[in-house]
């Protein structure tokens, strides 16, 4: 059930990091942070499904952990943005806190499995 759940909040968590990578000034930074955070935030739900056909428990714990790296990149971007003052905290603490709870499924996830391996 969680499995479902996580492909259609990694899904809806790169459309809106899409949305808010459009949103960012188009400065040398601005573009610099926009072409990584579309990278890492597109690519964790690329990666969750990936997992979902993994091989193996071993071969799941590894690219689970590649999603984590990915949101986690995602979530220091996003710090970047407002700390830079690119962008107002409010625009981006939805987002974030999205972020932040899919971060903690994957962990749980790569634990569970970890566990059973």
């Amino acid at each position: 059930m969680i499995r479902d759940e996580l492909s259609e909040r990694t899904k809806q968590f790169a459309l809106r990091v899409i949305r808010l990578a459009n949103a960012l000034p188009n400065t040398p930074e601005g573009r610099v942070i926009q072409g990584q955070l579309l990278r890492s935030g597109t690519s964790a739900g690329a990666n969750y499904r990936a997992a979902k056909r993994a091989r193996s428990t071993a071969d799941f714990i590894s690219k689970m952990g590649i999603v984590e790296e990915e949101t986690d990149e995602a979530m220091y971007w996003m710090e970047l943005i407002v700390e830079s003052g690119l962008m107002d905290d409010s625009r981006i603490s939805d987002l974030y806190k999205e972020a932040n709870e899919i971060l903690s499924m994957v962990v749980a996830s790569i634990r569970t499995a970890r566990k059973r391996k």
